[in-house]
């Protein structure tokens, strides 16, 4: 009995040597208990919390369970089994609301984990989520760590009525002391930057649109792996007349998604669309009815989630390689347009035409 007792034990120690080298809970054995045997009640209750476990237990695990089930004197190990999957569960839940605590210190951002899914949700309602100097910086923060976290999917969102109203213009006129030309191209800089976090980030990143969205916020979301939108989203890239120029990697997704001349109306000419007719062109992947976007989406999301992670990785490494250092250099180009277009004439004068009208509403 002695001898078959240690050899039970060192299997166990082996199952959880291998496990610690996978980065998975070990299993507990109790060993004061190895001996003796589980009521009928003990049992049962084991299988039930069995039914309980919402991530299915690994293959090395499921073949102990089938094994001990079948053993009846094995009821005490099976039991032991059950209670050591259902405490590391436990443990890992606590972990995920451990992680939402720390995500909680954004100013512009609400950042969660939950389900395998990182969620970004743009926090400004009282500006329409403008993109600010600082939630630009937390953006790209966010992304970072989702990146690098245990999830399997990233969602970005709004808050409030509006997805994104893209550009807070209040940025141009913080220009400071280091002058307009600095300011120039310390912007350019910091957008090149912020687009290649989109470019770079290895995870599936999923946009749910649930409003308006202009600008920076239309332009990336050809660097977006799916797009979905409620129908009361709109799209729109009023850059000429702001008498700016398209960033976001937006002038070579945009014409190789919807075709030249559709780009051209949306990039060149401030063509407003509507979700279904951005669906139309390729740059939104569903559109959803307004009462139904939220559970429908999140719904959808949730079964991703469930998808072997490092399958959804990989994968993606091969969809985007292809053009990652393509869209590096249009990224570089885009943006070194975009410096010089903020210091000419013609672009300051749009801008303060811009404030003036908003002034007089």
């Amino acid at each position: 009995m002695t001898t078959g007792v240690f050899a039970s034990l060192g299997r166990w120690r082996l199952l959880n040597t291998l496990r610690l080298i996978r980065g998975l809970p070990t299993i507990n054995l109790h060993t004061t208990r190895v001996a003796m045997i589980a009521t009928e009640a003990e049992f049962d209750r084991a299988k039930d919390k069995l039914k309980t476990l919402q991530r299915d237990p690994e293959n090395e695990v499921k073949l102990q369970i089938y094994a001990l089930f079948k053993q009846e004197e094995a009821r005490q190990k099976y039991v032991d089994l059950i209670e050591s999957l259902v405490s590391a569960e436990v443990l890992t839940q606590n972990k995920t609301t451990a992680t939402e605590d720390l995500t909680a210190s954004f100013q512009t951002l609400k950042v969660t984990t939950e389900n395998n899914i990182t969620t970004i949700m743009l926090n400004r309602p009282e500006r329409k989520n403008a993109i600010s100097i600082t939630m630009y910086e937390e953006i790209m923060k966010a992304l970072k760590q989702a990146a690098n976290d245990d999830s399997s999917l990233t969602v970005m969102t709004g808050s409030g009525d509006y997805y994104c109203s893209g550009n807070d213009l209040a940025n141009f006129t913080n220009i400071g002391p280091e002058g307009v030309e600095q300011k120039s191209k310390k912007s350019a800089a910091q957008i090149r930057m912020y687009v290649s976090h989109y470019i770079d980030f290895p995870k599936p990143l999923i946009a749910v649109i649930n409003g308006p969205a202009i600008g920076v916020a239309v332009t990336v979301l050809g660097l977006f792996d799916i797009v979905y939108a409620t129908d009361k989203a709109t799209f729109h890239t009023p850059f000429s007349q702001l008498a700016q120029s398209p960033e976001g990697c937006s002038s070579y997704t945009f014409p190789k998604m919807m075709g030249t001349a559709k780009a051209n109306e949306i990039l060149l000419f401030n063509k407003k669309l509507t979700a279904t007719q951005a669906c139309e062109l390729g740059l939104v992947t569903e559109v959803f009815p307004d009462s139904t976007f939220q559970k429908e989406v999140w719904k959808r999301l949730h079964t991703y989630a469930k998808l072997p992670k490092k399958s959804l990785v990989f994968s993606k490494q091969l969809i985007r390689g292809v053009e990652k250092e393509i869209l590096h250099s249009i990224n570089a180009q885009e943006c070194e347009r975009l410096s010089e277009r903020w210091l000419s004439e013609e672009c300051m004068k749009a801008i303060m035409n811009f404030f003036e009208k908003k002034a007089k509403l």
